[in-house]
């Protein structure tokens, strides 16, 4: 991994925005350049040691109003002061994003390891040699294909990332298409974590819209977003987990898959963030 440029903006005090650092990293994993937006929270001193709020589809920041809403919120003293960094995804998303364990049935996410390797060997020795950012006990969260893939990094990471957030995740990503005689147990997410002898220490926050998407592959009225997301809240249940302790479930009236109702509930996401982590 190398540095290749840091960009900064540098608004601080009662700035309606936080400030950010646009780095490009070098990924010797990922065989490509890494664009991650990196926001400073008030008062940035680099002497102090942060806990890391990492996000995947750092691209989507803008549409997200998420500088804005993390400002506001730690300017009411209800955020405690956290590094938040996003990981750019390009064109490769649909490899890059997945299970690290396999790829779905259409080899998708055959690149998910690989992102893995970056995020926990590179991406975050770089943020704690530059902003002191600690090492263990940090958040990961992600939208849609990256809610899936921050869950499967904190499930097999807990030691870096206890915290995980999962928005509008694709929990239904499958070894087996719908046509090709599919299956629940089909699903890789809940197959890996019914499979898991020994479960993580980890604290989830699941989202879904309850206009995620129209899709009811079984005909019982629920839509498979919703389906898939409360079946794998199931799965992490039967492995010890405990509703409204360790796993929390936020279903969005009229929500949509889209930055629009991320960012909806995104205060409520960065509030649950800074009480849960250590």
């Amino acid at each position: 991994m190398r540095v290749l440029f840091v960009s900064v903006n540098s608004s601080t005090g009662l700035s309606s925005s936080l400030s950010f650092v646009h780095a490009h990293i070098y990924s010797n994993f990922l065989k490509r350049e890494v664009d991650v937006t990196i926001l400073l929270p008030l008062d940035f001193d680099k002497s102090s040691v942060y806990p890391l709020l990492l996000f995947n589809d750092g691209q989507d920041f803008p549409a997200l109003n998420l500088s804005e809403t993390a400002a506001r919120i730690q300017h009411a003293q209800e955020m405690r002061p956290m590094i938040i960094a996003g990981i750019h995804a390009n064109h490769r998303r649909i490899d890059e994003y997945g299970t690290a364990i396999r790829a779905d049935y259409a080899g998708r996410g055959a690149e998910a390891g690989a992102t893995t390797s970056f995020v926990i060997s590179e991406l975050l020795p770089f943020l704690n040699e530059q902003y002191n950012v600690r090492l263990l006990g940090n958040a990961y969260a992600g939208f849609s294909l990256g809610g899936l893939m921050a869950l499967d990094i904190a499930w097999n990471h807990s030691e870096q990332f206890s915290v995980a957030g999962i928005f509008s995740g694709s929990l239904w990503w499958r070894q087996k298409a719908i046509g090709d005689g599919y299956e629940d147990f089909d699903r890789i997410m809940h197959a890996q974590i019914r499979e898991t002898a020994a479960p993580p220490r980890l604290k989830c926050w699941f989202q879904c819209g309850s206009n995620d998407e129209n899709d009811d592959r079984d005909g019982d009225g629920v839509i498979d977003s919703v389906q898939d997301t409360l079946e794998c809240i199931g799965e992490m249940e039967r492995k010890g987990f405990v509703w409204n302790k360790d796993v929390f479930y936020t279903e969005v009236a009229g929500g949509e898959h889209n930055p629009s109702t991320w960012g909806q509930v995104m205060p409520q996401f960065l509030r649950w963030v800074s009480k849960v982590l250590d």
